[in-house]
């Protein structure tokens, strides 16, 4: 049995993976981690959380701490952020301008390909960094 919540894909399987794929799938260990946060920090009422989250995962929100974040990334991890960066979106939201949502895009597709690794340290990390200050 697979077990989805400790993954540690080998080097060669995750070249292999869409990178609209893995921002897919960051951008739900991002909002996991969103509501984790906002839970344990007391951040908001239980009738807020949501729009608390949104707050928080909206493209224009993840464009901002990813400017936190991005002195610090390898030179591997700036390539996959890079990678989601420049994948063409096929449309953007309304609330985004294009590069937030292209910024946003790379950001997921970094947290998914960490995910994909088990590398959870450096999602904590990373993370932390990025909610600094709230």
């Amino acid at each position: 049995m697979t077990d989805y919540f400790h993954l540690n894909l080998e080097r060669d399987q995750l070249l292999s993976l869409s990178t609209l794929g893995l921002a897919h799938l960051g951008d739900g260990v991002f909002e996991v981690m969103v509501r984790s946060w906002l839970i344990l920090h007391g951040r908001a009422k239980v009738k807020d959380l949501h729009r608390a989250t949104v707050q928080y995962v909206s493209a224009p929100a993840q464009a901002r701490r990813l400017e936190k974040i991005l002195p610090l990334l390898s030179e591997e991890e700036h390539d996959v952020f890079r990678r989601g960066r420049n994948t063409a979106p096929h449309s953007v939201p309304k609330a985004a301008s294009r590069g937030e949502y292209q910024a946003a895009t790379g950001l997921e597709a970094l947290l998914g390909w960490l995910y994909l690794q088990g590398r959870t340290d450096r999602l904590n990390e990373l993370f932390e960094i990025m909610m600094e200050g709230e």
